[in-house]
């Protein structure tokens, strides 16, 4: 009998432990500070402060619809209703976006930057990958439209968590832009935990995953099976470019391909021969700027409805 007794303690004492463990690590993923973001995108040539201090710009907050406050700021520096939200990845917060947002300014297009939550200057106590972002992003989407007019011409771009956070965004029927850019999104997060488990810890999602999957849906009110662009990308009607560094082995490649390939209707795949994670522009920045100006191009997005405001 107190045989048995340890062995039942042994194992609920092991669920509890990896349970909390894990769930812990997803929900509060160490964050990089400003300082370590800022002194690689100054040194990166990606943030120049006297440039970015130039621009017209304006700070804003949104109510999400869980109750914190998502902050942001809009750059208006163009007279035209093109416009493009950036969502940026995991750890880091908008600063990263930059370098993004710099291709499309100099297209014309006005931007809107913000921080997802529990990143930057935004609220929110958990990270969720998506689930609980794609929501946020329709808040800042919504606020976007009632600021400058229904109709105006929107594009996202989303890197990693980012791009997962487009892709369920526009999945979950809404599709409310003319088009998106994805860049290293994952298709599935349980599969890419299961990676990421077996590269980092040397250990099987069965010893893993289902119970990290009661404790967050307990902790945290969502399962990993609910973070799954791969189950809705085929419902996004408008265009969408995927890109992702062939070189990549944090997100394998491999799960962008899937995604293109369930994708219905207008699409665009770009890989980029150089760079790890989130790297294809640092990398390959002429081919990756040339591959947005084709898929604007290709799917008549430019000129759609660009006239100046009046």
């Amino acid at each position: 009998m107190k045989k048995w007794l340890v062995i039942f303690g042994t194992i609920i004492a092991y669920i509890v432990t990896v349970g909390i463990f894990f769930t812990n690590k997803v929900m509060y993923i160490r964050k990089k500070t400003d300082e370590e973001l800022l002194d690689r995108e100054v040194k990166e040539g990606f943030y120049v402060e006297e440039a970015y201090r130039a621009l017209k710009k304006e700070s804003f907050s949104v109510p999400s619809p869980f109750g914190y406050i998502l902050k942001g700021t809009v750059i208006e520096q163009h007279d035209t209703n093109k416009f493009i939200i950036f969502c940026h990845g995991v750890t880091v917060h908008s600063i990263t976006s930059i370098k993004y947002m710099n291709i499309f300014l100099d297209r014309g297009w006005n931007v809107i930057l913000y921080d997802h939550r529990r990143h930057g200057q935004s609220e929110g106590n958990t990270t969720s990958y998506g689930h609980y972002e794609k929501f946020d992003l329709k808040a800042i989407i919504d606020w976007t439209k009632e600021r400058f007019g229904q109709d105006i011409v929107l594009g996202i771009h989303g890197e990693s968590m980012g791009a997962a956070t487009t892709l369920l965004y526009a999945g979950m029927v809404e599709d409310g832009a003319n088009f998106y850019i994805v860049d290293c999104p994952f298709s599935d997060f349980e599969e890419q935990l299961t990676y990421r488990l077996k590269e980092e810890f040397h250990l099987p999602r069965q010893a893993v995953l289902p119970i990290a999957n009661i404790f967050l849906k307990i902790r945290d009110g969502y399962s990993l099976k609910e973070v799954s662009p791969i189950r809705f990308v085929q419902n996004i009607q408008n265009p969408i470019l995927f890109i992702h560094s062939a070189q990549d082995d944090y997100i394998l490649p491999s799960m962008t391909m899937e995604l293109y390939e369930k994708k219905q209707g207008p699409k665009q795949l770009y890989y980029a021969p150089f760079g790890t994670h989130a790297r294809s522009y640092a990398e390959n920045r002429f081919d990756y700027e040339k591959a947005v100006d084709n898929f604007l191009e290709k799917f008549g997005i430019e000129q759609k409805r660009m006239t100046q405001k009046v």
